[in-house]
């Protein structure tokens, strides 16, 4: 009992090293230079301060953050509307619960979506070239570099305010590792050249084109598309490790919903898409179970501890009392805390309930001590990625998609993991409409495929 309360008080100690204001202060310098990689780290900055004044219940800090978020997202050409949104929440006394992330209204969201298309990429004389239909601004264009020391790949990054006309691309260069172009998000187009060694890029705007000079060490060469894929990434060796968890099992249906749907199959299906799609991009995936059986609460994070996850996904099904299983749906993301709400008691409560000897083996102080700060805030990013990913996904195919928000819960099966670790609930089971298309090939094939794409952005975002 006492190793993961020392561990606790190490993570919190080691958490507190730079304060928040020194954080702040560094942010702050960040955004005030000219340097556009800085800005990026500026932006890093103020989204981990966001975090920390939520799990702090610090409003002070939350503003602060906030404000940053959204000076910095504008300079990177980022849509920062929804945190936009929130801090204009804020101007009233009474502050959004932090359990409950805000989520703003839909009506009232403002959505800036560029003007800007890419009409084509390609290689010509040696340069890549990107065409667009209209005339390019200097303003549009952010060009930073990052390098990765663990795995000693330089990224050379360009964020462009504008969008693709078709599918992303993958080209190819002798000399260099990997050049994608690719849609980041609705209003910028980023342009990624990876290497193991340092080259020399260079880049120019004339009129309608942005033109990129890559001094490798091979030259005259011809690029080649690769692939044209819409949404799965072309497959890379990713030193990853995710183990995923498909809920109940064996003796232990889960929920039963809708004409009779258990619970223990359905996620059972979608985790199995999952660790098909995520293999494919080359990462290491393991599943706590892989056939109808029942595994108790303790061993699944054991399990993921055992092979040194990286992420611990838990994938269930939500239910409510069939006099309200008509009214509520919804996709939900949860990470582990100790709840001060009653919905997330209530789902905890569901989730817990197949393995009582688990909860006699985690005592009181064994729960606390195994919350470490630094966990939960990593956590609570990719729960936030895994709710976007999904909803992202989801709502390109399928209409009144609802988004049940990223909450904190006291779930067992969370308990012990030393990565971070979150809960899915997919939707719920017992609702008509949402219950046959959890059951159907097709929205468990995007239901998972957005959540790799959560996984994805997870990952870029912590290296």
């Amino acid at each position: 009992m006492l190793r993961p309360f020392l561990l606790f008080l190490l993570l919190a100690a080691s958490l507190s090293a730079l304060g928040d204001n020194d954080i702040l202060n560094r942010a702050n310098g960040f955004l005030n230079s000219s340097n556009k990689s800085n800005h990026f780290r500026a932006y890093n900055d103020y989204k981990n301060l966001y975090l920390r004044s939520i799990m702090l219940d610090d409003a002070h800090l939350r503003v602060k953050s906030l404000k940053g978020i959204v000076k910095s997202g504008n300079k990177l050409h980022i849509d920062v509307s929804e945190y936009s949104n929130e801090l204009l929440s804020l101007n009233t006394p009474k502050l959004t619960p932090v359990y409950k992330p805000y989520i703003p209204k839909r009506k009232k969201e403002i959505k800036v979506t560029s003007s800007h298309k890419l009409k084509d990429a390609g290689f010509k004389d040696s340069e890549l070239v990107l065409e667009f239909d209209k005339e390019l601004s200097t303003k549009q264009v952010n060009y930073f570099t990052l390098y990765d020391p663990k795995k000693k790949q330089f990224r050379y990054v360009f964020d462009i305010h504008a969008s693709m006309l078709s599918e992303s691309k993958t080209l190819r260069k002798d000399g260099v590792k990997r050049i994608k172009i690719a849609q980041y998000n609705p209003n910028t187009l980023r342009l990624v050249i990876e290497n193991t060694q340092k080259i020399k890029v260079g880049y120019s705007q004339k009129s309608k084109k942005l033109i990129v000079r890559i001094d490798a060490e091979k030259k005259n060469t011809k690029a080649v598309v690769l692939e044209k894929k819409k949404s799965i990434p072309s497959r890379l060796d990713r030193d990853k490790t995710i183990v995923i968890d498909a809920g109940h099992g064996g003796k232990d249906p889960g929920a039963v919903g809708y004409r009779k749907y258990r619970e223990k199959i359905v996620v059972m299906q979608i985790a199995k898409r999952l660790k098909s799609i995520l293999k494919a991009r080359g990462y290491k995936v393991h599943m706590t179970r892989d056939r109808d059986k029942f595994v108790k609460l303790s061993q699944r994070t054991k399990y993921a501890n055992q092979k040194d996850a990286d992420i611990f996904i838990s994938i269930h099904a939500n239910a409510v009392a069939k006099k309200n299983a008509g009214e509520v749906h919804g996709i939900e993301c949860y990470f582990l805390s100790k709840s001060r709400t009653s919905r997330a008691k209530k789902v905890a409560a569901k989730e817990n309930s197949a393995d009582l000897s688990d909860m006699n083996f985690y005592g009181k102080q064994s729960f606390l001590n195994t919350i470490s700060s630094h966990n939960m805030i990593a956590s609570n990013k990719l729960a936030i990625d895994l709710q976007r990913g999904m909803l992202g996904s989801l709502k390109k195919s399928y209409k009144n998609v609802h988004d049940g928000g990223v909450r904190e819960g006291p779930f067992w099966v969370l308990v012990g993991a030393q990565m971070p670790a979150v809960l899915v609930e997919v939707g719920f089971i017992t609702h008509p409409k949402e219950a046959k298309r959890l059951v159907s090939g097709a929205y468990q094939k995007e239901l998972a495929n957005g959540l790799a794409n959560g996984v994805e952005r997870y990952f870029a975002n912590c290296s």
